[in-house]
């Protein structure tokens, strides 16, 4: 790679996933130079919900309603699963840390506490989940109280609709009403998009006149639900407007994927990563990882760079996820990691990677594929040794887990990231270079 551009930092961050924002951020804060790989396109699917642990033991559906308590019995059940291997005082100074960086960078979620929420979504079902945006947690307070209220759509807009969410819980939440209206501007355009509608809210004209087409149809409404279309980068600015201007809490209902709510987390992480100094390479990806001869550095030859770049790094994360992440690659016969070969702990065989029941309760062995770490969260090899004494590995890519049942899946990543990190700063100590 003769010519090709070069490189050098603490810390590597491979991905740039939850896992891998919420390592970069946690690096940066402990005064590590970190250089981050990879794209965050994955969080564009996300709700805008921080899950913490909602579901325990995932074959009985138990859900709670403190993520701690959850925590607890978990540890006493699934020692080996990586929530349970991370202290709880960690956990919450990692949630405080990480939504204190949204906030930072305009995304600012209602304060955590010892519970979980409960949140309405776009079908009318109920989703428990610990951190909420502050433009939808009065539609968590609305839902506890079973108070009167306006849920609002706008015709064309695809999937979401106010009617099936009332219908779905009309015997739970009888005081529930609906009302279907056009949105200013667009009322010749057969099909909406929830992106489209959020940037327009951003102007005050159109955000005055949807608030006036609304507000005759409150009457006694405690509270009212819209789509989550309240604005891009100014969201806070927009729900601000729109309760002032109907004089009751107004609230935000996530919609499908891809998302204006993953759109705007997505935002603030690159805007709050950028601003602590991680250097991004989000067209990147590691061709080779190589270890130098003296075990101290690795070396992490990137693609998808202008004439290339190599990095040297004193520590590396992998953040990579699962398969969607492509930290993991199914073949005909086993699992593999995608970047170091690294084993993987998984089913005996390929017919013990499902139940035979599709929708069995208690999920699939290959959902809990991954791998394994050590006390300090490096990857082991085929000898259960570290495969490199400063190689770690965090969020879904680790073993033991289904944190989709579970709803557990930013709690994983940002727990997970800021305990390996913390591994991180010990092992590099004072010398670090950021």
């Amino acid at each position: 790679m003769t010519g090709v551009r070069r490189n050098s930092c603490d810390v590597a961050v491979i991905g740039a996933g939850m896992a891998g924002m919420a390592a970069a951020l946690f690096a940066v804060e402990r005064g590590l130079s970190c250089i981050q790989i990879g794209s965050g396109g994955g969080i564009l699917f996300a709700s805008g919900l921080l899950d913490l642990l909602a579901v325990h033991p995932v074959a009985e559906r138990c859900l709670w309603q403190s993520p701690y308590t959850a925590l607890d019995a978990l540890a006493g059940e699934q020692p080996d699963h990586p929530l349970a291997r991370v202290a709880p005082v960690s956990i919450r100074a990692a949630f405080e840390s990480f939504v204190t960086a949204l906030a930072s960078a305009g995304l600012a979620y209602a304060p955590l506490g010892e519970r979980n929420r409960s949140v309405l979504t776009s079908i009318g079902t109920v989703k428990t989940t610990y951190g909420v945006p502050v433009t939808m947690v009065a539609g968590a307070d609305a839902l506890d109280g079973r108070a009167r209220c306006l849920l609002v759509d706008f015709r064309g807009l695809r999937e979401f609709s106010a009617h099936q969410i009332a219908a779905t819980l009309a015997d739970r939440w009888p005081e529930l009403r609906h009302q279907r209206i056009d949105f200013p501007g667009f009322e010749t355009v057969p099909e909406l998009y929830a992106v489209h509608l959020a940037r327009a809210l951003e102007t005050v004209e159109t955000r005055e006149r949807t608030i006036a087409l609304i507000r005759p149809l409150v009457g006694d409404a405690r509270a009212v639900g819209l789509p989550a279309v309240l604005g891009l980068e100014r969201s806070r600015e927009v729900h601000a407007a729109f309760e002032a201007g109907l004089g009751v809490p107004v609230f935000e209902i996530p919609t499908m994927p891809t998302s204006v709510p993953g759109l705007r987390l997505l935002g603030a992480l690159e805007a709050a990563v950028s601003s602590h100094g991680v250097r991004r390479r989000h067209q990147a990806s590691v061709r080779a990882l190589t270890y130098d001869g003296n075990m101290e550095t690795a070396t992490l030859d990137l693609e998808g760079v202008p004439g290339g770049e190599r990095v040297t790094a004193r520590a590396v994360v992998l953040a990579t996820g699962r398969f969607s992440g492509r930290g993991l690659a199914a073949d005909r016969g086993y699992v593999r990691e995608s970047i170091l070969g690294l084993p993987v702990h998984q089913p005996a065989s390929r017919e013990a990677w499902h139940k035979r029941d599709f929708l069995d309760p208690s999920g699939h062995a290959i959902n809990r594929a991954g791998l394994r770490v050590d006390d300090a969260w490096r990857p082991l090899d085929t000898d259960g040794k570290p495969a490199w004494p400063r190689l770690f590995a965090v969020g879904s890519i680790l073993a033991h887990q289904d944190w989709m049942r579970s709803k557990c899946g930013s709690g994983l990543a940002i727990a997970t990231a800021w305990a390996a990190v913390e591994q991180v700063a010990h092992r590099l100590g004072a010398t670090a270079a950021g």
